[in-house]
């Protein structure tokens, strides 16, 4: 018996997703010597002192299983969005949140809407329950085109995705254009809004689509503790949505997926606003540094309100500059060889690409 022949074919044409190269991987590969990963949008500052002091309070409590329900965390939260507690749902990352919509939603003959490129776990959670991924291309300033996402959408259609700020672009789509699109959505379609980056979003008009809960049912805004909180290892998501479709997910949802000790570091890294603040800091002056230096060596930068920046920097560049110990992300999986997506580090991080880029675009490496 092979198991290709009993595998179900939608998770055969799987390809799984390919998280970025951590630097001691690197090291052992190539030999290098110091690598510094700027490849999978960490926050370069770390998690917040508390949230570490809270973590290791936690430590002695590991042999009882998780508050399920994550009280504390829910109630905070439901106080700081003005929402009620069983409006919120809880995953191992934003990534178990999208895995929860496509198995309560999706199955097969369904179809579900998305911009391309975008975050690549839209397919494989689509694809993986057997549904129909739609991929609607971004326009020609690689924002979502929010036109082409509505007349997409049929009467197979069961959820949208829109991921704003945009992954791997860092582009973003305003207020008016948001909200235009939700109010011409079928009320029979559930409607994800992933804000991973919304912390990090600086223009004046980026949609508040919290507010849109109250007025549209089916309707889940998804956040992480992963960027801004810098709690990436601990793997803590959520999503706000309405109580039935927070009952529904609950449903779908496996119990303890949140660990103690991710919940204790996130309620205490949401109340360390000043951890956040710098992390916004570094980040804008870090995306600002980049863009203009890299704009000075012909590099095409595109604007950002995430943490990363999209920039086409040329084919063939991701392996140079791996082996001169620089890890960022390829686009290839993209359609975008010529591409590359580049999270904002520290100061001395953001001059050492620029200065490997500079050097290696004059042939000198």
């Amino acid at each position: 018996m092979t198991l290709e022949r009993v595998v179900k074919p939608h998770i055969r044409e799987l390809a799984p997703y390919e998280p970025g190269k951590p630097p001691e991987e690197l090291e052992r590969e190539l030999g290098v010597v110091g690598a510094i990963k700027l490849a999978s949008n960490e926050s370069p500052i770390g998690p917040s002192p508390r949230a570490i002091a809270a973590v290791r309070e936690a430590l002695e409590g590991l042999h009882r299983y998780p508050d399920g329900a994550c009280f504390a965390l829910r109630s905070r939260l439901a106080e700081h969005f003005g929402v009620e507690g069983k409006q919120l749902v809880f995953g191992c990352g934003a990534d178990e949140l999208l895995e929860l919509t496509a198995k309560t939603f999706l199955g097969p003959g369904d179809e579900a809407v998305y911009a391309w490129p975008s975050f690549a776990m839209y397919p494989i959670v689509v694809k993986g329950m057997g549904a129909t991924p739609v991929q609607v291309p971004l326009d020609a300033d690689l924002v979502h085109d929010l036109d082409a996402m509505r007349a997409a959408i049929t009467d197979r259609t069961r959820v949208v995705f829109v991921c704003n700020p945009n992954n791997p672009t860092g582009t973003s789509v305003g207020a008016e254009a948001f909200d235009a699109f939700v109010a011409s959505l079928p009320e029979d379609v559930v409607l994800v809004v992933d804000e991973a980056y919304y912390e990090f979003a600086r223009r004046p008009d980026f949609p508040q689509a919290i507010e849109w809960l109250a007025r549209r049912p089916g309707t889940m805004v998804m956040r992480t503790f992963s960027k801004i909180y810098g709690l990436a290892g601990l793997r803590v998501g959520y999503g706000v949505c309405d109580p039935e479709m927070a009952d529904y997910l609950n449903r779908a949802r496996h119990p303890f997926n949140v660990n103690r000790l991710a919940e204790v570091a996130a309620l205490a890294a949401l109340d360390d606003t000043e951890h956040a603040a710098r992390s916004r800091q570094v980040n804008a002056e870090g995306a600002e540094y980049l863009t203009r230096e890299l704009t000075d060596l012909g590099i095409e930068v595109w604007p950002t309100d995430a943490n990363f920046l999209l920039i086409r920097a040329g084919e063939g560049f991701f392996d140079k500059l791996q082996r001169e110990g620089v890890i960022v992300r390829p686009l290839d999986g993209f359609g975008m060889p010529d591409c590359l997506r580049v999270s904002i580090g520290l100061p001395e991080e953001n001059e050492r690409l620029v200065k490997t880029l500079a050097r290696l675009r004059k042939g000198r490496a």
